[in-house]
């Protein structure tokens, strides 16, 4: 596939839509948003940047806080993946993969462990901290998918084999996205204060 899906444009700014990205292989224009289902940050707002403190600019960085609404009745199992949608061309690099939620309304905590993880592109279990190289700026894609079927996938799977086993199970599914531009903390520290 090399275009963007029509019907997820208007939820994914410009600089976010790679084709290749999860929602647009699993998701259709009836899944988006059904019953209300929706993904939120209590840390940021859609298309707001990062804090530092869920990057690899902090030492001590943790994934972010997520929450979301009840996915339709009948959900069995929700699913978030979490990609860097700026890539140019080929697969965009994943930095989270988690499963083993229950098919309700729920959140993750900040820097908490989810029940399942599989891997992400640098091959480990873990939160991805972003790190774009200095002065440019990348769009991460958090994606959460409501199936109607549990999964059977072992935990430390790969994301061809989680959207392999997601195929014809998606009851719902929902974006939330987020921006953060690397280095330059400093500058502009300053920036804003000047705007004050």
């Amino acid at each position: 596939m090399t275009d963007f899906p029509a019907w997820l444009a208007s939820n994914v700014p410009a600089p976010a839509r790679h084709p290749g990205v999860a929602v647009a292989a699993l998701g259709s224009g009836q899944t988006l948003g059904k019953g209300g289902f929706a993904l939120s940050s209590p840390a940021f707002r859609a298309g707001e940047a990062l804090d530092p403190s869920f990057t690899a600019t902090e030492e001590d960085a943790v994934a972010p806080p997520l929450e979301w609404t009840a996915p339709p009745p009948g959900s069995q199992e929700l699913v978030i993946v979490v990609e860097d949608a700026s890539a140019k061309g080929g697969e965009p690099a994943c930095h989270w993969l988690v499963w083993g939620l229950a098919g309700q309304r729920g959140k993750l905590l900040e820097g908490e462990v989810p029940p399942r993880t599989g891997k992400n592109a640098h091959g480990n279990s873990e939160w991805l901290l972003p790190d774009p190289p200095e002065g440019e700026t990348r769009h991460y894609l958090f994606q959460i998918f409501a199936t109607d079927l549990p999964l059977v996938l072992m935990p430390g799977a790969s994301r061809a084999e989680l959207i392999a086993s997601l195929q014809g199970t998606i009851t719902a599914c929902a974006v939330l996205h987020a921006t953060f531009t690397g280095g330059g903390e400093d500058e502009d520290a300053d920036f804003e204060d000047e705007d004050f």
